[in-house]
């Protein structure tokens, strides 16, 4: 037990998922297809009143969006608490074979209600992780289909989670603060009026999963990840991929350019802490949670910091630097560092890699993966 955290006796729950007082208000749900949701309800509550449910079971995990940054990461993480079978990846992409052969892997859209509905019914979900969103970038290349997958692919997955009694975990991101936000740091609770359809629609999300946890009971959780740095997964688009293409760089060409200044200051984590976060807060007893979206935070620096600690290792490094326009706008407007201390105080939050530490990780994986793959390494 983390010190300070904050500690209770949950109420009887359904698989872990809801306390008595989120059931009894979930009955008053919104009618999108929920005939028979009254009777659940009822059946459940009968339950709690009658006597103690059958022993826990596993969660059953759908993710959604699977193939980005951080999906199949995480479905490792909970296939090791949980089972290989109980957690399901799913993407609009065709799987590489490692990921096929690791575990089911299903299609799923999630802009196709009707799908997504039956894979949850068809492999009682009772976690669904919701990935699928266009990044900061390509978001404002494309704001229309931005505005499809980000907004209403999250409402149909809000809708199935009320409809299914879910625990819904929705990521939020660095990029839902704007430039009136405090940026130094960024508590949890304040402006934040973003520029991107990337951020309106994650502070959009933020809102919702909020609203419908108030007043239907929803089992909505959300973290505002800051940028991830990993070493399987390619630059997915984002405004902090440079973090992770200077490594590859340093090790392959040993040069990187940059798209942002040298001084740009933005918060960042190993996906390791983004995975054990992520985990660690979907396990959380709802009711030692005073908040449904938290900042998680592990470092800060900037693109001239991570090169010069990359050059400790690799003195040759050189780093030139031309600022993208859209790019830099964006980071400007964004928090240069997080105030994470409700998740630290809530549920234990704390994180493993600092900067040293993410610096000789990142090149000791990429190093061995350009072995092993016959690649020269600069």
């Amino acid at each position: 037990m983390h010190p300070g955290v904050r500690v209770c006796v949950p109420t009887v729950a359904l698989l872990g998922m809801f306390c008595r007082g989120c059931l009894s208000r979930a009955q008053s749900l919104p009618r999108r297809s929920f005939s028979t949701l009254h009777k659940r309800m009822s059946r459940w509550n009968s339950q709690e009143t009658s006597g103690p449910l059958p022993s826990q079971e596993h969660p059953r995990v759908l993710i959604t969006g699977g193939l980005g940054q951080l999906g199949v990461g995480l479905a490792q993480s909970l296939r090791k608490l949980y089972g290989r079978e109980n957690v399901i990846l799913s993407d609009i992409k065709k799987p590489p074979p490692h990921v096929f052969t690791s575990g089911p892997f299903v299609y799923a859209d999630v802009l196709d209600y009707k799908h997504l509905r039956e894979i949850i019914v068809n492999n009682r979900i009772t976690w669904l992780i919701h990935y699928s969103a266009l990044l900061s970038a390509v978001g404002e290349a494309n704001v229309a289909l931005a505005r499809k997958i980000n907004i209403t692919g999250l409402h149909n997955v809000l809708d199935l989670a009320l409809e299914n009694c879910l625990r819904l975990f929705v990521p939020s991101t660095i990029g839902a603060f704007g430039p009136s936000s405090p940026r130094d740091p960024a508590p949890d609770l304040c402006i934040q009026r973003p520029r991107t359809i990337y951020g309106v629609s994650k502070v959009h999300g933020e809102l919702m999963g909020e609203y419908l946890h108030h007043k239907y009971g929803l089992d909505f959780r959300c973290l505002r990840y800051p940028g991830v740095i990993s070493v399987n997964s390619p630059p997915g688009g984002g405004t902090t991929d440079y973090a992770v293409q200077i490594f590859h760089d340093a090790l392959s060409t040993g040069h990187h350019e940059c798209y942002l200044r040298p001084d740009t200051r933005l918060p960042m984590m190993h996906i390791s802490d983004c995975h054990r976060a992520t985990v660690e807060f979907m396990q959380a007893p709802g009711c030692q949670l005073s908040l449904r979206t938290y900042n998680i935070a592990a470092m800060s620096f900037t693109p001239e910091e991570v090169a010069q600690e990359i050059r400790k290792h690799l003195p040759h490094l050189k780093v030139t630097y031309n600022p993208d326009s859209v790019r830099q706008t964006i980071a400007d407007s964004w928090p240069v560092r997080f105030d994470d201390t409700n998740a630290r105080r809530d549920w234990g939050w704390a994180p493993a890699f600092g900067l040293e530490e993410l610096v000789s990780d990142m090149l000791h994986f990429i190093r061995d993966k350009r072995t092993n793959k016959g690649l020269p390494v600069s």
